[in-house]
């Protein structure tokens, strides 16, 4: 079974950055699409960004400029390079993978825990 689990949430003050990173582990597999969203307390969950198999990338309108997703194929990794932050960027941020097992050819969609962004200010 695959699984991620995503990593670099912190304390930060306005203006400051962080790199979140998620890290996809288990049988050989392919990921298709990785995409990072973010929940606010009092706020629907919303996609921030996300990598397509084939480099195609989108990233929410109110942090273009700010946030970039890149992929680091041979770590199985998707990381969300935030700068500039906004005390509206706080909230903890979720990673899912959705792709394909090698073993049995089933795809796999799946969410690792969140890892919570705070940001001061």
């Amino acid at each position: 079974q695959v699984q991620v689990a995503e990593s670099g949430g912190d304390l930060v003050k306005a203006g400051g950055s962080l790199r979140l990173s998620c890290v996809a582990s288990g049988s050989r597999f392919t990921i298709i699409k990785t995409t990072w969203y973010r929940q606010a307390p009092g706020r629907q969950r919303e996609e921030v960004a996300s990598i397509q198999e084939n480099g195609a990338t989108s990233v929410l309108a109110s942090v273009q400029g700010r946030f970039a997703i890149s992929r680091d194929d041979a770590k199985n990794a998707v990381d969300l390079q935030m700068s500039s932050l906004k005390p509206e960027d706080a909230g903890v941020y979720y990673c899912r993978a959705f792709g394909i097992t090698h073993s049995t050819s089933r795809t796999f969609d799946v969410w690792g825990q969140g890892t919570r962004v705070t940001v001061m200010s």
